[in-house]
């Protein structure tokens, strides 16, 4: 009997080395298949799947970075992760980054998106466009997706052959080695970014968002309790992800009477003049 458990337990541990050794061989994997990831407008930052996100090479350069985001909980990703969608890069134009890219073969562009400004729809829409010649997103409008804090991941496959790119069968080419990914300036607010990746392989090799149903009302709560503690807290030197608008009621009606005021001091001397006419 003691023989047997003794098996048993070997045979366990050894099963546990090996889901071990498989599991970081699966990252391993997917740390060599990353082709490009920064995290716009923050700091370096490793995820939960190991893939390394650069620190933003804007940085001093176009548009204006955001931490913004980081008053609120992010919701349907892991909490290790919020940074990378609660930090942003934003500009009152057109803008853009470049990836390198040196190898023929399949590839897919994750861009990740989360709303931390706006409270309605229709309020930041833009597009964003792939190598000058392909429009893959439309009028994005993040909160219209998924609301209000959450994470939205945009996921574009494409590929690389003999110098050109091609996506849904329509080719561009490839011009020094580099292909641009540009969010487009429109009529409604600022296009933004939260995190670019680029890896080399298929859509089947994405780690995917859960689902929005997921994020269910009690998350939504915890999320606004979080958000009220966080406003109770002063904020110093943090951008915000949107314009300012200006308090209607911090106008002094003193200075609207102003203008009255010197009218009629004007007044008062010329009719004291034709009095004495």
């Amino acid at each position: 009997m003691a023989g047997m458990l003794t098996r048993w337990k070997c045979c366990l541990h050894n099963q546990l080395i090996f889901l071990l050794l498989v599991i970081l061989a699966e990252q391993i994997s997917a740390i060599k298949d990353v082709i490009y990831a920064i995290n716009a407008g923050g700091e370096a930052h490793v995820d939960v799947n190991g893939v390394k996100f650069e620190r933003d090479p804007l940085f001093g350069k176009v548009g204006t970075a955001s931490d913004y985001g980081k008053q609120l909980l992010i919701g349907r990703v892991h909490q290790h992760d919020h940074i990378l969608y609660q930090t942003e890069r934003y500009h009152h134009s057109t803008f853009g980054y470049d990836i390198p890219i040196k190898e023929d073969g399949d590839y897919v562009l994750i861009l990740k998106f989360c709303e931390v400004y706006f409270r309605q729809p229709n309020a930041k829409v833009f597009d964003v466009v792939l190598n000058g010649d392909h429009t893959i997103i439309p009028d994005l409008d993040i909160f219209s997706k998924v609301g209000r804090g959450v994470a939205n991941d945009e996921v574009v496959p494409f590929s690389v052959s003999n110098g050109k790119l091609s996506i849904k069968g329509e080719e561009s080419e490839i011009r020094g080695g580099k292909i641009r990914v540009e969010f487009i300036k429109g009529y409604r607010d600022n296009p933004k970014i939260n995190a670019i990746l680029v890896l080399k392989g298929l859509v089947e090799d994405v780690p995917n968002l859960p689902p929005v149903s997921d994020y269910d009302d009690d998350m939504q709560e915890e999320v606004e309790d979080f958000q009220r503690a966080a406003n109770a807290q002063p904020v110093k030197n943090r951008n915000p992800s949107g314009p300012r608008t200006p308090d209607p009621y911090s106008i002094d009606d003193s200075s609207m009477m102003l203008p009255v005021f010197v009218a009629i001091g004007a007044f008062i001397p010329l009719l004291f003049c034709l009095c004495k006419l």
